[in-house]
């Protein structure tokens, strides 16, 4: 395409940086997504956004279908390119958005997966000092980044971006900043207190000199997202836990295991972040699969005879 259709997109991903505030990899997934509509504009001799046609992005559409991407992929490369246009509208450098009449594939909608409660209290039961884990102070941060995760539901960029003025364990809160900016004060819970009260009674020991970060890694910095990934798979290997573990994995538990036992659907979109209720209402479906397999097994009318 056009050095000036790049300038264009270039000036989108900043917009979404700077004024949007939206997350590192959330932005990262917009310009892969868009260089690759790029790559089939140059194919197709196309040279800027404003001679990008309805029929156009059918083409892109199917080419994506071609490919072999799922639903979910093919309406996440249409959302970024009506975002694109949208903010190209807005800056009154395009006059119409040819994505927006294009229909998105429909797509399955997958439950979360998430650990049980026994599965998520066995992963946490961790030893003091497991040698092969790494050192104390590594075993404590650890802990109570796992202890946090699951007792608050925070996403992973809400923890790494966890300052220590950002806690407060007198009143059992943390004050977290989630997508646009927005930020909330989450509850903590008694195990996850008393795992952060470990950490930060050593966590001096670690920090570089006026780092801020609450958890922060072997050299002394702000700990990344893929160290925390890392170390939460190694942890879930040994501990026995027999499923993969991540991050987000946690997020889904917390908030399943909560509305279980709570029922409050509304607390949990508060407590989530969620800006549309919709999006907390896939937990209720793995609310009620749960029910439905404890009343297959248990109704006298549902089970099957031997």
């Amino acid at each position: 395409m056009h050095p000036r259709s790049r300038r264009q997109l270039h000036a989108f991903l900043n917009y979404l940086r700077h004024e949007r505030r939206v997350s590192p990899l959330t932005v990262e997934g917009y310009a892969r997504d868009l260089d690759h509509c790029c790559r089939f504009c140059t194919q197709k001799g196309l040279r800027s956004w404003t001679q990008l046609r309805v029929e156009d992005v059918r083409a892109y559409v199917a080419a994506l279908h071609r490919r072999g991407l799922s639903g979910r992929s093919i309406r996440r490369h249409l959302s970024a390119l009506r975002s694109l246009f949208r903010y190209l509208l807005r800056e009154r450098q395009v006059e119409h958005d040819p994505a927006s009449g294009v229909p998105a594939p429909r797509m399955e909608k997958r439950l979360p997966q998430t650990l049980t409660v026994d599965q998520a209290a066995h992963l946490l039961e961790i030893p003091d000092n497991p040698s092969s884990a790494g050192s104390e102070l590594l075993v404590r941060r650890d802990r109570a980044m796992m202890e946090l995760m699951y007792s608050s539901g925070t996403r992973l960029s809400e923890l790494t971006a966890l300052n220590t003025t950002d806690v407060d364990l007198a009143d059992a809160t943390v004050r977290v900043t989630g997508k646009g900016a927005k930020t909330r004060v989450l509850p903590v819970g008694r195990h996850a207190c008393a795992a952060l009260e470990s950490w930060l009674a050593v966590r001096s020991q670690l920090a570089r000199p006026g780092e801020t970060a609450v958890f922060v890694g072997r050299r002394g910095g702000r700990l990344g997202g893929r160290a925390v990934q890392l170390r939460l798979a190694q942890w879930a290997r040994r501990q026995g836990v027999n499923v993969p573990v991540y991050p987000h994995l946690l997020r889904h538990s917390f908030a399943s295991h909560l509305l279980e036992s709570s029922g409050d659907l509304r607390a949990v979109q508060e407590l989530l972040g969620h800006a549309d209720i919709g999006t907390t209402e896939i937990y209720t479906h793995l609310d009620f699969q749960h029910l439905a397999k404890v009343y297959d097994k248990a109704h006298p009318r549902a089970r099957k005879k031997k």
